[in-house]
Order: structure tokens, then sequence, then C-alpha cells
């Protein structure tokens, strides 16, 4: 069996902490243990086409492990969608292909979120040796407990939902914050529970306006002025307006109260990673490169029962990890009063 010469990594989709630690875990042991040569692509899938990479070295790879973002840069370049299907007159897989062969490689490892693990999945159809690293900060990529990024992103709604409580406590105003997530509510629901949310609204799980008026108009019987409601922003809603703005509308219109609308946005994405992120991530990356040794290729390093394992991209591709109305994160909310949107039976 041949021996491991050389690989590439790329970064593609969102952006979010701990891309940089999952690029040192999977460069640094290789070429300092196993004397693998390692290039960085450019811009996720897009540097692969126009072949945009730089050779990573232990230099480059040092003092990036506590780095949000990606040194790589990303992109959101899907070479097998149908509209571009076209780079320079030949498909864009078969340019993927070329160039991949060109630069000499024996794997490619893909870091990235659904889009990037179902587009490594197409192209180990190919014939490529891919390996697939799960990161997003939405933690919705089916066949692993956790992804990286997820844990930074909780982090960073929670200390939002921290700091709205003392103004809407203050100004006895209902609070709406709005989180991403735009078909799994995950970052809704654990910054939610984590930030004492009073109502938690998720993508999964379909509500009723009225019982969310109603059971804030129950608390200010209560003499509970103040209400937090944190929302994932794919809940239900009309199609122009964010799921911020139109909850806070519905409360101030049902209720004749004042509410406060604040979308966090693309904060969620940015800054230095958490503790936990930059573990898993690192775990992900030396369990990716010891099935690169192993020639163990078309798979995704994943989660399960705290323990590191793999699992086929052709099992991941086209299917999410969402939340499910019987979680038992969802149970203990309820538990402890909070509502959301549903009439308990």
């Amino acid at each position: 069996m041949d021996r491991i010469k050389k690989i590439g990594i790329l970064t593609a989709g969102g952006d979010c902490p701990g891309l940089n630690a999952a690029i040192r875990a999977v460069c640094k042991p290789a070429i300092l243990q196993h004397g693998i040569e390692v290039v960085g692509i450019a811009s996720g899938f897009l540097g692969l086409l126009e072949k945009d990479y730089i050779p990573l070295t232990e230099d480059r790879l040092s003092g990036i492990l506590t780095l949000g973002g990606t040194i790589l840069g990303t992109s959101r370049e899907k070479p097998f969608r149908k509209k571009s299907f076209l780079f320079n007159e030949i498909e864009k897989p078969q340019v993927i292909k070329n160039n991949y062969e060109e630069l000499g490689l024996d794997c490619l490892v893909c870091i990235g979120g659904n889009g990037t693990q179902k587009t490594a999945y197409k192209l180990s159809q190919l014939g490529i040796n891919v390996i697939g690293l799960p990161k997003t900060i939405d933690n919705d990529i089916w066949g692993t407990e956790a992804c990286f990024g997820f844990d930074s992103a909780v982090g960073i709604a929670t200390d939002a939902i921290d700091r709205l409580h003392t103004t809407a406590n203050s100004h006895r105003r209902v609070m709406v914050i709005e989180v991403m997530g735009h078909k799994a509510g995950w970052i809704a629901l654990h910054s939610g529970i984590a930030g004492g949310g009073d109502i938690i609204l998720l993508p999964e799980i379909d509500y009723r306006e009225e019982i969310i008026a109603d059971f804030i108009l129950k608390r200010a019987e209560r003499n509970i002025g103040s209400t937090i409601v944190v929302v994932a922003e794919g809940i239900r809603k009309p199609s122009k307006m964010s799921a911020g703005t139109y909850i806070s509308n519905v409360i101030s219109g049902l209720c004749k109260m004042e509410s406060r609308g604040t979308v966090l946005g693309y904060i969620q994405r940015g800054g230095t990673p958490s503790a936990y992120d930059r573990i898993i991530a690192t775990r992900y990356g030396t369990a990716a490169l010891d099935l690169i040794i192993n020639r163990e290729f078309g798979k995704m390093v994943a989660l399960k029962n705290d323990q590191v394992t793999t699992i086929d991209l052709e099992q991941v591709e086209s299917k999410l990890r969402l939340v499910t109305p019987d979680h038992k994160l969802i149970k203990s909310a309820k538990s402890v009063g909070t509502c959301f949107g549903q009439k308990e039976r």
C-alpha cells in the first residue's frame, strides 16, 4: 500500500469559531509525525476550481488555535449546482477532479456544514479520496451529536440574552431576540434555556400567536412586567419579515405592551472559539488524519456518546439533525415554566 504523501484541506460554507483549530489538528501531526506535504485550498471549493492554494507549514499553523474565522478563507461555491455547472466550458466537478490530480493529492479534507458534506460525498463518487469534518453553528449535521462552532455561538447568544434581561427588567418590556437557525432550532433552544428565556420558538415546533400573548398577559397579571422571547430565525412568519420583528409586532398588537426586537445576526459566527469548540475541533482533526493514514476515505468524523467515530458520507448526505418535540431539553425547559407557543396538555 502506497504511503500518503500529500493532502489538501479546505473550509467551505459559512465561517465559524473552531475552523482554524481543526486545520491545525489535521495538518500539524501530518507534517511533524508523518512527513506529509499539506496544501491549503483557498476559499473552499472555489479554490479547487481556480487552483488557488498555499503550502501549509508548521510556521503557518503556529498560533492559529485561538483564532476565529479561517486562515484559508471560505466561500459558498457549490460545484454541483446546475445553474453554474460550467467553468471555462468544462463541468465544475471535472475541473475539480483534474486539479486534484494535477496537484498530486492523495486525499482532500473538507471542513464544512451540510452543503459541504453533500459536495464531499459527490466528489467521492468521482473517485476523489475525501474525508469530511462537521462544522456549523446550527449543530444540524446528521450523524453526529456535536459540530464545532455551535458551542461558541450558544455562548455568544446566551451572553446577549443575559444583557437583555437588565433592559427588560428596567423598562418592564418584552424583549425579543432572534438567533440563527433556518431549519434547526438548537441555538435558540440551548441559549434560551441557558439565558432564562421565558418563551422559546423553534422552526421544528409550530406555535400559536394567541398562546404567546396569553402567556405574556398572565405574567403581567402576576406583576411580572418583563418577558424574554428567544426566536430562531426560521420559525413560521411572513416571508418578507424577520422572525424577531414579526413576533415583536404580534406581541405589541395582541398584548398592547411595549415590545422590542433584537436580531443577533452574524455576530454569532465571529470571535475566538470556546474551549469546548477548540477541543472538539482538535479531536475531529486528529481523527481525520488517522482515517487518512489508514486510507479509510469517504467518511465523516462524528461524535457519538462522547466518543469520536465515523459515518459514511453517503449516510450524511441530504439529511438534517433537527430538534424533536420530545427532546429532553424541551421537557426540562417546560418543567421550569418555559413556553414554546403551544397549548400544554
